[in-house]
């Protein structure tokens, strides 16, 4: 079960559920919630959740993104990028601040940088590979 630290993002406007599939371009407002099959491009300044069901495969830029599923593909979020315990992401993030549980997967670089700037060159890099909670950093 996901922590209660991702309860509060606002009412969802859209829902993909378990055992659904969808293939394409998803631009909405407002908060949406994917718990089926994904596979396209994904463009909003609001809230995405990538639900622990969640199989999503997709070049995202979003304000706020939830992972609690599994996410293949890049992110650039405006303003944060969340990654619950059950959470797997293999691609690179950009995002001026981000929130990794205990547990959660991630494979890729991430990209941080104000959120001022968030069109701007990222003013840090760091290059995080997570196995379970094992993880290897290197800040540039």
């Amino acid at each position: 079960m996901a922590s209660k630290k991702f309860a509060d993002l606002g009412n969802i406007k859209a829902f993909l559920g378990h055992g659904t599939e969808f293939e394409g371009l998803l631009s909405f407002e407002g908060t949406v919630r994917l718990d089926g099959v994904f596979k396209g491009e994904i463009q909003s300044a609001d809230c995405l959740i990538i639900g622990e069901t969640a199989k999503v495969e997709a070049e995202i830029n979003i304000g706020r993104l939830v992972v609690m599923g599994r996410l293949l593909g890049n992110v650039r979020a405006s303003d944060k990028v969340e990654i619950s315990s059950t959470g797997n992401i293999e691609g690179d993030i950009v995002t001026p601040i981000i929130m990794i549980e205990e547990g959660a997967n991630l494979e890729g670089n991430i990209h941080m940088h104000s959120q001022q700037s968030a069109t701007s060159k990222p003013q840090k890099e760091t290059l995080i590979k997570t196995q379970s909670s094992q993880a290897e950093d290197s800040i540039n």
